[in-house]
């Protein structure tokens, strides 16, 4: 299940998507969520699923690894039906047992909670797939610098934000030797009950937190060796540089936002 995880890994390739600024990225990723939840129907998600697809065929990225990237959250997202399905407000009953009640007007925000779940991890999925750890510190902190001004720490959370996308994989692999190695040693992860389950992480999880806070004490040591003091008058070895790629990326997005405003309008669902 965690080799599924595919949030945080980097996919080197020098396809349209790749090559956009990481600001353009970041900017259209943001909307894109914003379409997500703007949209109000059917076919509002579908013209969005359309256009993500469109994204990884330029991308030049499995669609097969995409879903594989959406196995870890099938319990979300299935969890989120359930309540949604069951607790959803509505006159159109359909089935009811005792307080328990299932609605037309239920059912219909169950799917779309369950569509909006999908369709945000796969657009964020492509984000992480398409640009680097570096890339997208630079665009951040270029998008967050307007607010250094006010005291806003642009280039530490940029930083952060990075390093925590960049170790995503690092510790998923890690977490997988661990588990290998207990359960050569004879643990049993998956039989019991929740609680024993629960005491049967223990011993994946110390080692994992001895292990992660033994590489950040690395990762200090080997930037405060080479005289990292944040960024402050520091320079970039690639300037960020908007092109006439991006602007056709931002023409493309604003035809898809007036697309979903104008299902929303007539009532297209």
């Amino acid at each position: 299940m965690l080799s599924n995880i595919t949030i945080g890994q980097y996919f080197p390739g020098t396809s349209f998507i790749h090559r956009l600024d990481p600001r353009t990225k970041i900017l259209l990723t943001v909307m894109l969520i914003v379409c997500i939840f703007v949209s109000k129907g059917f076919m509002g998600f579908a013209l969005i699923a359309l256009f993500m697809l469109f994204c990884a065929k330029l991308s030049r990225i499995s669609l097969k690894f995409i879903i594989r990237g959406l196995k870890p959250i099938a319990f979300i997202v299935s969890f989120t039906f359930i309540l949604n399905l069951f607790l959803g407000a509505g006159t159109d009953v359909i089935w009811e047992w005792g307080v328990l009640s299932i609605t037309k007007q239920g059912v219909r925000n169950a799917v779309y909670m369950a569509v909006r779940l999908v369709l945000l991890v796969t657009g964020t999925q492509l984000l992480t797939l398409t640009t680097s750890p570096i890339a997208l510190t630079d665009g951040l902190e270029r998008l967050f610098s307007p607010f250094k001004k006010i005291g806003f720490p642009a280039h530490e959370l940029a930083m952060m934000m990075s390093i925590a996308l960049r170790f995503i994989p690092t510790l998923i692999e890690e977490t997988e030797k661990i588990t290998k190695a207990q359960k050569a040693r004879g643990a049993d992860f998956e039989s019991g009950n929740l609680l024993k389950r629960a005491k049967a992480m223990l011993p994946l999880l110390i080692p994992l937190f001895v292990g992660s806070f033994r590489r950040a004490d690395d990762l200090a040591m080997a930037m405060e060796a080479r005289c990292y003091r944040g960024g402050n008058g520091r320079t970039k070895m690639n300037p960020l540089t908007f092109a006439k790629i991006d602007l056709i990326a931002a023409g493309v997005f604003t035809a898809l936002f007036a697309a979903i405003i104008v299902l929303n309008i007539f009532g297209i669902f």
